[in-house]
Order: structure tokens, then C-alpha cells, then sequence
């Protein structure tokens, strides 16, 4: 009867248990707690992470939560680099690795999964990721670390990789796949880790599929003389180049019809200009008076375009030229400040190649500028090598907007235009005054640029003085 009534007893309070539970979960509704912001972690991995003497190509790598791929194709790197890229997926937990080609004898594969791999929930990057196994007794260790840089601004490209060929010949990265590659990063930095002993050719290229240069418009970068990789290779420094800019398409000519009469309006007929004179005609005092006309000219005649004092007395002393292109004509004269002029071009001064020429003479009023609307500047160079003939470029926009060879350890210009700069300096070999490429072809490196962050920035009526340490 004990028995009995103690069952009954245990029934109820299990009873009485479950629906406590069942009411507390219908009341209190669960909390969403903080956000996961951890990276998904690597659990287990058959093979096992950094296995010796392994023989299967398939691989499944299991996570702490379950993942995703993003990218992969642009994300993962596997070295040495394969023939065939292999098949890899994710589901849930795990990916899966099913690798297309032979496994090589006693070599050790690394597969970085870069951002590739992120988790379901919150989108958490496993950043770098790398799994390790060898086919050998032994995984291989050796580093090889450096940096990139674009020779002729000086700054890195996070679009670039380095690549080593184990086939040291000059025509290898045209026709071959690199054996090992690794990315530059934002800073210019590359590493390459799990690399045999050996000597390699070390060359930079763009991220594209071929990963060769086969086209002498890309940029590239290569070591003069192979690399020993060892327990103690040292960091280099590349230089990336484009020996040859990649011309832009010509515009196709508009299409006609034969069959449609041809009719031309007036306001196409006229032959129109434009000079780059600013607001209220003032003329800069740093810069020629520039005429530049919508259409090429087939003859020009100087004498035609006139500058003359307020009371049109000629002015002497001025040059006259016309660009390459017969588009743009160039006055050039020693402006002084707060001057006025006339300039008349008449109006057969010009004539475009279909012989129209300006419908009427034209007359330009002229003042120049004032010297306080411009600032000087004077720096001061320390341990700067004179024999490398360095030059001062002025950069706005990314284009060179004035240069000037440095002679010495200072530099003065009193009348400069207001604005930010950057500066670089460039290291002119030849003395040319631009920055030249190099040539795979010549084994001649490009000429080399130094870029210094801190702008150089230059007030109306103020003078600048500012130092730059090498």
C-alpha cells in the first residue's frame, strides 16, 4: 500500500514539474544575449592539422559552428600552386576538400583560406586560416618575407602577388605556373610560409588567372639574381613597373548612311576656342596664356594673334607655339603681377583642317594676378644622396604637377600656386627628368621613388618651410 501511494506521489510531482517548466517557458521568453563575435574555430581535421606521410587527397575540415565560403576562387591559396584547382565545398559544420591531382612525394601542402571562411550567424571571418600536412616525413618551415612597392609612386598595390618558380630560366614566368604565390598586402608586405629548401626565381605580377607575364603592359617586378630559400633567407624589396601603358581605344567615328542628304547647322560650321584665362580674365603668373580650339588646326599664322599694352601698343618679348596635337596654342611671357593686356586674334589667324576659320576677330582684356595670392616655400633635405640625383615632384590628383631636379640640401621658390601636394622624390638615373620603367628583356630595373606622407601644403602670402629626412 506504501509502495502504491509513494508511486502516486512521484507521478504527481513529475506532473507538477513539467508544467512549472512549461509555464515558466511560455512567460519568460529566452534572451538574445551578447553578439557572437568570435571567428569559427577549426575542431577537427582528417587528415589530422600537420600530418606526416599522407596518401589521400581528400580532406574534410569540421568547425565549432557551422560555416560558410565566400570567395573562395580569390580567397584560398594552395601550395605548391596546382594544376587543376580542386573541388571544395561546405555544408554545415565542414568542408571538404577533394584534391585533383596526384599528391607529390615528400612535399608539403598548405592551403590558406584567407577571408574565405566565415560562420552562418553573424558573418565572423576565420581570418588566414591554414591547414598543413606532408606527404613526407617532415613538415617543411622555411619563411621567405619582403615588401612591394609601385616604383614610380613609391606606394604599395594590394592587387599584386609575388611568385616563385623553381624553374630559374628567364622565359619561365612567360610560359610556366608559378610554383609557390602569395599576396602583397595593404601595407606592400608579403610572407610565404611551408617552403622547401631550394632556389627560386622571385617575380611580382597582377592577380589575374595566368598569374605570368605574358603582356609587357602589366605590372611586374622581379630580383635580378635567384633566391636561396633556407633557415636564413633574408627580406627583399621589389619594385613593381609597367614598362608600356596600355593604349586607350580609339573612338569609332559615328555611323552614316550614304543614302541621307548631309546637312550641317551653323552653330557646327563655327570654329570655336577657349583660352584658360580665370574669372575676369586674370592670367596666372606661373603658367603661358593657352588658347585651345575644338577642332585641329591645318594653319595658324602668329602675326595674327596680337598682345598689346591697355593703349595697343604691341608688347615684345612673348612666344608663340602650338602643341603636337594642332589643337592648343601657348602664349609664354614673363607675367608680372597686376598688369593688363589686350590680346586680338583676327579672325583668319586660324583655320581648321576643313578650312573654316573664326567668324570675326576676337578681343581678350587681360590682368594678371597678384603676388599675395601665392605662397613660397623653402626645404630642407637631411641625408639626402645628392649622386642619385634626386627630384622634387609636386603631386596633385596623383599626376606630377610641377617637378624640379635638387641640387642641394635646400630648395627655395618664392612664388608657388596655393594647395595640397604630395611629394615624392624621384631618383633620375639618366637625368631626364621623368620617371623611367625598367625591362625584364634589358635586366634593368626601373628608377625609383620616394613618397613622404606628411603633405606639403602652401598658403596665399605665407612662406612654408618644412624638412624632409631620408
Amino acid at each position: 500500500m506504501k509502495s502504491k501511494s509513494s508511486n502516486v506521489l512521484f507521478a504527481i510531482l513529475c506532473l507538477l514539474i513539467s508544467l512549472g517548466f512549461s509555464s515558466c517557458a511560455n512567460i519568460i521568453p529566452p534572451g538574445g544575449g551578447p553578439r557572437d563575435s568570435i571567428a569559427p574555430r577549426l575542431i577537427m581535421a582528417l587528415p589530422k592539422d600537420s600530418s606526416l606521410n599522407v596518401t589521400t587527397p581528400n580532406i574534410i575540415l569540421s568547425f565549432d559552428e557551422y560555416i560558410t565560403l565566400q570567395n573562395t576562387n580569390e580567397n584560398l591559396i594552395i601550395s605548391p600552386n596546382p594544376k587543376n584547382i580542386p573541388l571544395v565545398d561546405s555544408k554545415l559544420h565542414n568542408i571538404t576538400i577533394k584534391m585533383r591531382d596526384s599528391l607529390e612525394k615528400n612535399t608539403t601542402y598548405s592551403f590558406n583560406f584567407g577571408k574565405a571562411i566565415k560562420d552562418v550567424n553573424e558573418g565572423n571571418v576565420a581570418k588566414e586560416l591554414t591547414y598543413v600536412f606532408s606527404t613526407g616525413n617532415k613538415i617543411d618551415s622555411n619563411q621567405y618575407n619582403g615588401s612591394v612597392f609601385l616604383a614610380e609612386t613609391g606606394k604599395p598595390d594590394s592587387t599584386l602577388l609575388v611568385v616563385l618558380h623553381n624553374n630559374t630560366h628567364d622565359s619561365s614566368i612567360q610560359k610556366n605556373r608559378p610554383r609557390y604565390y602569395a599576396k602583397v598586402n595593404g601595407k606592400g608586405g608579403f610572407s610565404f610560409k611551408f617552403l622547401p629548401e631550394g632556389t627560386f626565381a622571385v617575380y611580382v605580377v597582377p592577380n589575374d588567372f595566368s598569374k605570368k607575364y605574358d603582356d609587357s603592359t602589366k605590372i611586374f617586378a622581379f630580383l635580378n639574381e635567384p633566391i636561396l630559400i633556407n633557415s636564413n633567407t633574408r627580406n627583399d624589396t621589389l619594385f613593381a613597373y609597367q614598362e608600356f601603358k596600355k593604349k586607350e581605344p580609339k573612338a569609332l567615328p559615328p555611323s552614316s548612311n550614304n543614302n541621307k542628304p548631309k546637312t550641317t547647322s551653323t552653330e557646327d560650321k563655327r570654329l570655336k576656342y577657349s583660352s584658360n584665362l580665370e574669372m575676369g580674365g586674370q592670367q596666372d603668373l606661373l603658367t603661358p596664356l593657352q588658347l585651345e580650339f575644338a577642332r585641329p588646326l591645318k594653319k595658324w599664322d602668329s602675326t595674327k594673334i596680337v598682345l598689346y599694352d591697355t593703349l595697343y601698343q604691341p608688347i615684345i618679348g612673348y612666344k608663340l607655339s602650338i602643341d603636337t596635337g594642332n589643337t592648343k596654342i601657348s602664349l609664354v611671357y614673363p607675367w608680372k603681377e597686376k598688369q593688363q593686356f589686350r590680346l586680338i586674334v583676327s579672325k583668319d589667324a586660324v583655320t581648321d583642317t576643313t578650312g573654316i576659320s573664326l567668324t570675326k576677330s576676337d578681343t581678350a582684356k587681360i590682368i594678371t594676378k597678384r603676388d599675395a595670392e601665392y605662397g613660397s616655400m623653402r626645404l630642407r633635405f637631411t641625408n639626402i644622396d645628392l649622386t642619385k640625383h634626386p627630384v622634387i615632384q609636386l603631386v596633385v590628383d596623383n599626376k606630377v604637377f610641377e617637378s624640379y631636379p635638387i641640387t642641394g640640401k635646400e630648395f627655395i621658390k618664392k612664388r608657388f600656386k596655393p594647395g595640397e601636394y604630395e611629394i615624392r622624390f624621384l631618383f633620375d638615373s639618366n637625368q631626364n627628368g621623368i620617371w623611367d620603367p625598367g625591362s625584364y628583356k634589358e635586366k634593368r630595373q626601373p628608377e625609383l621613388v620616394k613618397t613622404f606622407v606628411k603633405k606639403l601644403l602652401i598658403r596665399p602670402d605665407r612662406d612654408t618651410d618644412q624638412s624632409f629626412v631620408f
